[in-house]
């Protein structure tokens, strides 16, 4: 933990501020979700967070006709807010006959922490040796918590699924200075501190290998206080580098940050949701933002104006979440609650359990040109 002093002292300065100002909901908006889009693929499970196995410059792997997803996944709860509290990284195949089920990506007892989040993978080499980058939250055989550490674990593709996992390696830790500690013990849904989510990127132009993450500010104690964070690899480790974005006063979730690289620009993508905004900033809609760089360290401009790039319908303003951007810029999502028709949870708890989706939500594509970043119609 960083002394008190530093706390005071330290305090961003090449660091992109996020403050968007108008939000161009329309433009933004995406189809109404059906329900013959929300069908499931694993009727026993509900999925949410899902990412490919990539190679190094960010294309899916593709073998044999064969993409590999790594997926959250938990049993079908009443409430699925009880997902969180079970979640395990899932991993599931896709051919031209659909999706299969290959279980738990990691051994039982191989995570750290009590419950798997999100991450991200990368495939080395064509011997099949990768690496899956995943977030541990709360501590195994300890008492629940919200504690976020993020972890590497290595092991090799084959036909059959993916083998031979290492022991977890912890990344990087929160220095309590540039970045707050994710340890409450207890907290709600976009309302804890992050230290999460780490997402891969090479940089082309330099070859370094970075980490992306969401995290919290830990210079400012403001309830809303998220930042982007980056980790690079360092030898045989990871170095904890600067943010490079912050919404302190703004919003407390950027969430599953990840770069890609398009038209020789950086793009950086992330999703957050209205509730997490502050109330003293205009709120935008649960979606995915964006803003774009000439370099890694930025300085970072909110694309499209604002940062909004796509939204959840008004009418549906919860019907998908967490969208991820492919090296070929297609976007990938799951179901939320979705065909709410203007109806709550406080009119029909049923709701709940029947409106959720726990499934991936139909693909779209976004097409970048500079400063702008659009739905492919």
């Amino acid at each position: 933990m960083a002394d008190p002093a530093d706390l005071i002292r330290w305090r961003p300065s090449a660091i992109s501020r996020w403050r968007p100002e108008r939000f161009d909901v329309a433009a933004a908006e995406l189809p109404l979700i059906a329900a013959s889009d929300a069908r499931p693929i694993l009727p026993e499970l509900d999925l949410w967070d899902s990412w490919p196995l990539e190679h190094p410059d960010g294309r899916i792997v593709r073998r044999g006709g064969r993409e590999w997803w790594f997926m959250l996944s938990a049993p079908r709860f009443p409430d699925p807010g009880q997902r969180h509290d079970a979640a395990r990284i899932r991993l599931i195949a896709r051919d031209g006959d659909g999706w299969h089920d290959f279980g738990p990506a990691l051994p039982d007892d191989a995570n750290p922490g009590s419950r798997e989040w999100a991450g991200s993978a990368v495939l080395w080499d064509e011997d099949g040796h990768l690496s899956l980058f995943f977030t541990a939250a709360g501590r195994r055989d300890r008492p629940h918590s919200f504690e976020q550490r993020m972890f590497v674990s290595d092991a090799r593709l084959t036909d059959d699924g993916i083998t031979g996992w290492t022991t977890p390696r912890q990344i990087v830790a929160s220095d309590g200075r540039r970045y707050s500690p994710a340890d409450e013990a207890d907290g709600e849904p976009g309302a804890i501190k992050a230290f999460r989510d780490p997402a891969f990127f090479r940089d082309p132009a330099t070859g370094a290998d970075h980490v992306l993450f969401a995290a919290s500010a830990g210079w400012d104690a403001d309830s809303y206080n998220g930042v982007v964070g980056v980790a690079t690899r360092d030898g045989d480790g990871w170095r904890l580098d600067d943010p490079l974005v912050e919404a302190v006063g703004v919003n407390n979730e950027l969430e599953r940050p990840h770069i890609r690289m398009f038209g020789g620009r950086y793009y950086l993508f992330f999703s957050t949701q209205g509730r997490t905004f502050s109330p003293e900033w205009q709120r935008g809609p649960n979606g995915l933002y964006g803003l774009v760089a000439d370099t890694v360290r930025g300085p970072w401009r909110p694309v499209n104006g604002s940062g909004l790039i796509a939204a959840n319908p008004a009418s549906e303003p919860t019907q998908a979440y967490s969208w991820w951007v492919d090296g070929d810029g297609r976007v990938h999502s799951f179901i939320d609650h979705w065909g709410m028709r203007g109806r709550g949870f406080a009119d029909d708890l049923s709701l709940l359990r029947g409106q959720f989706g726990g499934t991936p939500a139909p693909v779209f594509a976004i097409a970048a040109d500079g400063n702008g970043v659009r739905i492919e119609r």
